[in-house]
């Protein structure tokens, strides 16, 4: 049983039963899964793994999360491209795979490789000096991983930024 499933039968839904995210949409006029992933995928530059989930349970906070997103990154006094560089370079600087995502809205956004390279050497320097921080050599690993997926999208190839979840913490 994939995890998809696993999520459907916590929420009480059997195969063929609508999902709560289907009967809201019939009662509420919500969107369908499909049409929250594209509105997501305007407002966001992408859809985050963890709303590709749970869109297909209730998209009612995709939406809501589109348009929060909508709100910070887009243009206002920094361009919306300079503010997805500089949280992909954040995610270099902390080694957060889930933050170097940022460089997909960014390419979006209109972000050259050049710009893409220098955020994220700031981000692997960041790295070295934020008190705690993981240190340059960790953080080199993610800036290559931001060009890694760069290019692989610009040229519209398979890309991953994250391997899937296990959900054991090492331990089977």
């Amino acid at each position: 049983m994939g995890i998809l499933d696993r999520i459907k039968k916590m929420a009480g839904m059997t195969s063929g039963e609508k999902g709560k995210g289907e009967k809201m949409a019939e009662e509420k006029k919500l969107m369908t899964t499909e049409e929250v992933n594209a509105y997501m995928k305007k407002q966001c530059g992408f859809v985050p793994r963890m709303f590709q989930i749970i869109n297909t349970v209730t998209p009612e906070p995709g939406r809501t999360f589109a348009d929060f997103y909508a709100s910070i990154f887009g243009d206002g006094a920094l361009s919306r491209k300079v503010k997805e560089l500089m949280f992909m370079s954040g995610g270099v600087g902390y080694c957060s795979p889930r933050c170097i995502i940022h460089v997909i809205p960014a390419i979006n956004a209109g972000a050259t490789t050049g710009e893409i390279f220098e955020a994220a050497a700031v981000g692997m320097i960041l790295a070295g000096f934020v008190p705690g921080g993981p240190g340059i050599p960790y953080a080199f690993e993610y800036a290559l991983k931001c060009l890694d997926i760069e290019a692989k999208y610009r040229k519209g190839e398979k890309w991953e930024y994250l391997p899937q979840p296990r959900f054991d913490h090492g331990v089977f």
